[in-house]
Formats: structure tokens, C-alpha cells, sequence
């Protein structure tokens, strides 16, 4: 199985929350795993997010980081080039979606459609969720 994870799907590999055990126990079962090189900053800034809002501390942060980054290279990061980005903006509209859903929304189908193999999309973003169900895609949860 080829998996596309957002950044909500990545961030349960490197904090325990809901979903975590699904999440490693999909990625330790993939082909691949993918997501769009923004991932990075998305989760970075989501860990930061989850310090200020008390429900990690920073230790627990910072080990996080250092594991996502130990472990970024494993990924199959997919750019974000014009092309993506005109088609998100078309996603954007068409779902109603927050710009960064609508990138990784793009980036999986383009990505689906460059390899010619279905892949599923990892998402606990309800709205992306319905938007990429919508197109197609395969989901997890």
C-alpha cells in the first residue's frame, strides 16, 4: 500500500494521541509513504502549537523533532511546484478547503496520477477527508 499522510496523520507518529497506534502500524505496513515537503514546516509548527497549548511539554517536543527529522529522509517528500498549486487553488474552491489541505490534496492526486497506482490518502482532517473522498481517493482512517 502506498500511503499519503498530512500533517495530522504524520504528527500521531511522534506524539501519542488517538490514532497513533493505527497510524505507525500503517506506515510500519506501507510500500511507501508520502506526503508534500510543506509537511515539514506543518509539523514543526503543530508540535510548537501543542507546547503552547500545554498539552506536551517541550521535552517531549524536542525529542518529536529530533525522531521526524531522524526520520524525514524515509519519506517520500513530493514538491510543491506551480503546477500544484494551481491545481489546489481549483481544490480550494471546489471544497472549500484551507490552503495547505488543498496542497496536500493536489499533491496526492498528481502523485496517484504521475505512478499510475491507486494510493491512500491519511488524513484525520474531516473536511479533507470528504473533499479526497470525493475525488477518488482511498482513505484511513
Amino acid at each position: 500500500m502506498i500511503l499519503y499522510m498530512d500533517a495530522s496523520a504524520l504528527v500521531k507518529r511522534y506524539v501519542a494521541e488517538a490514532g497513533s497506534v493505527e497510524v505507525n502500524s500503517w506506515i510500519k505496513g506501507a510500500q511507501m509513504v508520502t506526503t508534500a515537503l510543506v509537511s515539514r514546516a506543518e509539523l514543526s509548527a503543530a508540535l510548537n502549537c501543542a507546547v503552547r497549548g500545554q498539552m506536551i511539554n517541550s521535552t517531549d517536543c524536542q525529542y518529536a523533532l529530533d525522531l521526524f527529522r531522524s526520520e524525514w529522509e524515509s519519506i517520500v517528500r513530493l514538491p510543491v511546484s506551480e503546477i500544484t498549486v494551481q491545481r489546489a487553488d481549483f481544490l480550494a474552491c471546489r471544497y472549500n478547503l484551507r490552503g495547505y489541505d488543498a496542497v496536500h490534496l493536489a499533491c496526492a492526486l498528481i502523485w496517484q496520477e504521475s505512478i499510475g497506482n491507486p494510493l491512500t490518502l491519511v488524513t484525520y482532517d474531516q473536511q479533507l477527508r470528504q473533499a479526497a473522498s470525493d475525488e477518488g481517493l482511498a482513505l484511513l482512517p
